[in-house]
């Protein structure tokens, strides 16, 4: 079994700034134009990106949205939890891993504009993810969340807001 450490190494995983180690996998060569885009983008994107994702346990991939829809697939390790606000405030635990008699799933969407965090589950070791985004990733589209202005959004789940911000 893979180890946290090893997965680093093998990949060349960085910090990121929500939380956990990525790596970028891949990125299209093809670009969608800004005119096309729509959505509040800045410039042209790639048509999709695609990176891999790692949390050890204690760690999470802090509270954030992006302006595009994030495919999760899962990989190696154990249970994610995804928790996901939508725009009306309704809060969505997904279980992505291998234990399908569990409930898990091993794809996920995230859509555009929802805020989302995750985390390994309490059980789990670390989880190494894979995120498909689509038009691609870039920063200028990644808005990581104020847990004193989240909370004033959506109060009913201040606790986890809370927990899982890093500012």
């Amino acid at each position: 079994m893979p180890t946290v450490e090893g997965l680093i190494e093998k990949f060349g995983m960085l910090p990121h700034p929500e939380g956990g180690y990525y790596t970028r996998t891949y990125q299209s060569d093809i670009n969608v134009s800004l005119e096309c885009l729509g959505g509040g983008f800045t410039g042209n994107r790639p048509f999709s990106t695609a990176i891999y994702f790692l949390l050890g346990k204690g760690n999470f991939s802090a509270f954030h949205r992006i302006k595009s829809d994030e495919c999760w697939h899962f990989y190696a390790g154990e249970t994610l939890l995804i928790h996901i606000i939508n725009p009306a405030g309704e809060l969505a635990t997904v279980k992505l891993g291998s234990k399908i008699e569990k409930g898990e799933v091993f794809q996920y969407v995230v859509p555009a504009g929802y805020w989302f965090a995750s985390e390994p589950a309490p059980q789990s070791s670390f989880s190494f993810a894979g995120c498909t985004v689509a038009p691609g990733f870039d920063f200028e589209d990644f808005e990581l969340a104020h847990a004193v202005a989240l909370v004033k959004q959506y109060p009913q789940h201040k606790l986890l807001i809370e927990r899982l911000c890093r500012q």
